[in-house]
């Protein structure tokens, strides 16, 4: 049997590439808790602030970035705002739903955790951030 195989080269990016990215969350999953976060409260807030062109989400578009249940997502939402970190605000085009925010007290901790991650990617040569 002739079995195709993909050339060593490509297993060892694919590893390397692997590597980095086990590194970088082990990395911000530690960040986080140093923070006094859950590493999922961190990429929730995270989720809200990085939402294309606005400061807020719906409970579905976060839970669709976080690749979790609604559910889980409603949960996790539901103990952030506990924690002062997010809060609710009603959708005026559509009484049924709402959107998330990041409160002040959150956006704090969010900014000196990115600040954080952009200094740790920088140093790891992964990425270059240009801050404006």
């Amino acid at each position: 049997m002739n079995e195709k195989r993909l050339p060593k080269h490509v297993y060892e990016q694919l590893a390397i590439f692997r590597y980095q990215i086990r590194k970088f969350i082990r990395f911000s999953e530690e960040a986080a808790r140093e923070k006094g976060l859950t590493p999922q409260y961190h990429q929730l807030m995270l989720s809200i602030m990085g939402f294309p062109d606005r400061e807020f989400a719906t409970p579905k578009e976060l839970f669709e970035r976080l690749q979790i249940t609604r559910h889980a997502c409603v949960e996790l939402i539901k103990r952030c705002e506990e924690m002062d970190l997010v809060q609710r605000f009603p959708n005026e085009e559509d009484k049924r739903s709402i959107f998330i925010r990041l409160t002040s007290y959150g956006m704090g901790i969010l900014e000196e955790l990115s600040e954080i991650h952009i200094d740790e990617l920088t140093r790891a040569g992964l990425l270059e951030f240009q801050k404006e």
